[in-house]
């Protein structure tokens, strides 16, 4: 794996271990409002991004057109807001497992949906690692008890993770990651603002008490700031299809901290499952492949900016023009046992294997002459040679 893409899988690592790692403070907002809480974590967080997205940071949002506008929005709506009003709409009738094992479908979808948005057919490793994962993620989380409207909104939530990967795409490249973490994050802040409006009317902003506050503040600082940084910092690095790879470490990081605060345990069915997990992500990420020669050209986002050519071999679309350090076609040197004569063989040399000048042929070439047999000698002697 190169070093881009090795810390590329680090910082999307990262990014899904800390949002794992917050269902532990989702704990303790049973009582809170959904919208308020949105709302307080989105706010805050495009605060502490506002200083990080440089100073460029409005010229380069001036420059976005209608389109983009309207895909930030859907990205916030969708892939941040609607997720997360899905997620706790799917656990008021369903056991957590179940949103969990559809958000866990997540890499297998998006392995198929960015290929054929780019009109390409889905790169099997990653297709096979994309399945891995969500096998090992339903292993972690098991299979809880649900009805219709929790199956309904688990693929709710299922299609704003999916959502919160591919809509991105397009506008990440022109904002940067910090930069779009602080703009959704604003656009989201709004969103969840006026959800809650809509939903709880004048009395939807609830002022938090010091547990919740705390809560809210690890999410927005932590797992907002830093976790939405490293997220698109690895999607850049990786593109969509081996990034959300990593989200099956989501429910592997909530089984891992869920006993340090007792609301759950690890036994050997999450161990197991963990382990495909890994394997999954291992395959799909190209850990398991072996290291191509420097010539070669990877054919990941991250590598189709790059293109290395070895020293002899012209870059495509430019002469086969011989460089600095490259010798031009010649003569062959001659070895120890061989005598350079003036012409090549003619058409009436009877021997083809034996170079040797033509008695009334102009001047040639130098070619080269074996002298170590004797009929060779005979026939260089008769040409006055010897």
């Amino acid at each position: 794996m190169r070093a881009g893409t090795t810390r590329g899988a680090l910082l999307a690592a990262l990014a899904c271990v800390l949002v794992g790692g917050s269902f532990t403070a989702n704990s303790v907002l049973g009582h809170y409002p959904s919208a308020d809480g949105q709302f307080l974590r989105y706010a805050l967080a495009c605060l502490l991004l506002v200083p990080l997205a440089g100073s460029d940071g409005m010229p380069r949002l001036r420059a976005l057109d209608a389109r983009q506008w309207v895909r930030l929005a859907l990205l916030a709506g969708i892939g941040m807001v609607g997720f997360n009003l899905a997620v706790i709409a799917a656990e008021r009738s369903a056991e957590p497992a179940v949103p969990g094992v559809f958000v866990g479908c997540a890499p297998v979808v998006v392995a198929v949906l960015v290929p054929l948005l780019d009109g390409r057919p889905p790169q099997r490793a990653v297709l096979y690692g994309a399945l891995l994962v969500a096998v090992g993620a339903f292993t972690v989380q098991g299979w809880g008890r649900t009805d219709g409207p929790g199956i309904a909104y688990s693929v709710c939530a299922l299609g704003g993770e999916v959502g919160f990967a591919v809509l991105a795409v397009p506008v990440l490249r022109p904002l940067g990651p910090r930069l779009l973490s602080a703009t959704v994050c604003a656009v989201a802040a709004g969103e969840a603002a006026l959800a809650g409006a809509v939903m709880d009317g004048g009395a939807w902003l609830r002022r938090p008490d010091a547990t919740e506050s705390a809560a809210l503040l690890w999410q927005a600082a932590v797992v907002t700031v830093v976790g939405f940084v490293c997220w698109y910092m690895g999607m850049q690095r990786l593109g969509a299809e081996r990034a959300t790879l990593f989200s099956g470490l989501i429910p592997v990081a909530a089984a891992c901290t869920a006993p340090l605060v007792g609301t759950g345990s690890y036994g050997p069915a999450q161990a197991a499952g963990s382990a495909l997990v890994g394997a999954g992500v291992a395959l799909g990420s190209g850990a398991l492949r072996p290291r191509r020669s420097a010539a070669a050209v990877e054919d990941d986002a991250s590598d189709q900016r790059r293109v290395v050519v070895h020293r002899a071999v012209p870059a495509a679309g430019q002469p086969d023009q011989p460089g600095a350090r490259d010798d031009r076609l010649g003569a062959d040197a001659l070895a120890a046992h061989e005598d350079p004569v003036p012409g090549a063989p003619g058409h009436r040399d009877r021997h083809t294997r034996q170079i040797v000048g033509e008695p009334d042929g102009a001047a040639r070439p130098q070619g080269r002459v074996e002298t170590g047999g004797p009929h060779e000698r005979e026939r260089l002697g008769d040409h006055g040679l010897g």
